[in-house]
């Protein structure tokens, strides 16, 4: 399902002029806004609160904790744009080198990203085997937000920064470990030999479409594949009550890589607050993802993330289903609960009963019919089946309740 119609992307995307591959085409990519953590006073993004992916407001691999830094402290209710790294292209499997790694795609060096290239070239320590690949930017701490609360995060926009995504398969991973990638595996694999971690990973460029941008895979014989975009942030989520750290590929009830592919452009998340300034981070842009994201990644690239930030106080009559103990998503159309596990069977149970929940809470239905209802007219969707925790999304149309909201 996708919930961005082509008008919204086409919107969305107006910035980047494409094509990669056409010498005689030129594009502009969205680099920083500023050096510097500041609020804006001009252009489209005036009097957003920005937060730039440099080197100093970046993690790589993990997610914040109770023990981090803010990099901005905001009030409730503040719009925040956000750059954001996408991990494909600065990885070990790839080089390390962006660089190198888009030149070989046929990328200028001033299509590739100064804060990619800043972070690869870094001390910045980060061991391909054990810590999680992905790039994240924050925290930003809410003032007066306390465990109990919710913050509730606005999904303004999402724009790619760069005409281009990768698409990867590597050993283990993906929904058919062991079957693909058909490469083999080499031993002494690292930055400076990454042909031997035998990965694969599908460079593709965007272009302009009848309706929007698209994605384009170069299939051979003079033919491509074309696909709609539906731009989101992989990652979204607040900071884990723990001094440990905390892995930045499984997702979890602070939410992290949740990977749910409706939370794009006009939709709303909602995370139980964990820790004192509730420490909001986001990261993993994903360009389009379809349901099960089965190679491992989806149409992966550095995203601009625009949203407005607001603090639920616990025990509110605003907060969706009065209380929440893990994450969960609204569109226009459906309130969205999730399931978490790494069994696949359990996602499915947890979704299941979180669903119930909610129902009875927020409309005062009793369990019994509330699960005859998901089972007569609710759709579950398998989110991803890649990231070690599983998901499963739950899609409740609020049309079918319009009478409890008279």
């Amino acid at each position: 399902m996708r919930l961005l119609p082509h008008s919204l992307l086409a919107v969305s995307l107006l910035p980047l002029a494409l094509a990669v591959h056409a010498e005689s085409q030129q594009f502009e990519i969205l680099e920083r806004l500023s050096p510097s953590v500041t609020k804006l006073e001009q252009g489209k993004y005036a009097g957003n609160f920005y937060v730039p992916s440099s080197l100093e407001n970046v993690t790589w691999g993990y997610l914040p904790n109770r023990t981090a830094k803010p990099v901005l402290t905001v009030a409730s209710g503040s719009v925040v744009t956000v750059d954001t790294i996408s991990h494909e292209g600065v990885l070990e499997d790839q080089g390390r080198d962006p660089l190198a790694y888009f030149g070989s795609k046929g990328v200028k060096p001033e299509h590739v990203l100064k804060e990619a290239v800043e972070l690869t070239a870094s001390d910045r320590a980060h061991d391909f085997s054990k810590d999680g690949p992905h790039v994240v930017t924050g925290p930003i701490a809410i003032e007066g937000a306390k465990p109990g609360d919710v913050l509730k995060v606005e999904i303004i926009a999402v724009e790619p920064r760069v005409p281009y995504g990768v698409i990867s398969n590597r050993h283990g991973k993906g929904a058919l470990p062991g079957e693909l990638p058909r490469k083999p595996a080499q031993a002494d694999a690292s930055a400076k030999h990454p042909e031997r971690y035998g990965n694969v990973s599908v460079f593709t460029p965007i272009e302009p479409g009848k309706e929007g941008y698209v994605g384009v895979l170069d299939a051979g014989n003079g033919k491509k594949i074309r696909f709609p975009l539906a731009p989101f942030m992989g990652i979204m989520g607040v900071a884990a009550d723990t001094d440990q750290p905390v892995h930045s590929v499984p997702p979890a009830h602070y939410g992290g890589n949740i990977d749910v592919n409706d939370l794009g452009a006009g939709t709303v998340a909602y995370f139980p607050v964990q820790v004192p300034g509730a420490l909001f981070y986001t990261g993993d842009g994903h360009f389009v993802q379809g349901d099960g994201e089965v190679a491992l990644t989806a149409l992966e690239g550095s995203a601009r993330a625009t949203l407005r930030l607001s603090l639920l106080k616990s025990g509110g009559k605003d907060i969706p289903g009065s209380k929440l103990a893990q994450p969960m998503g609204e569109t226009d159309e459906f309130w969205v609960t999730l399931g978490l596990d790494e069994d696949l069977d359990e996602a499915m149970k947890k979704s299941t009963r979180e669903a119930i929940r909610f129902l009875q809470e927020q409309y005062g239905i009793d369990e019994a019919l509330a699960y005859a209802y998901l089972s007569a007219a609710t759709d579950f969707q398998v989110s991803q089946v890649v990231d070690r925790t599983k998901g499963i999304n739950a899609m409740i149309r609020k049309a079918d309740f319009v009478e409890f909201d008279e």
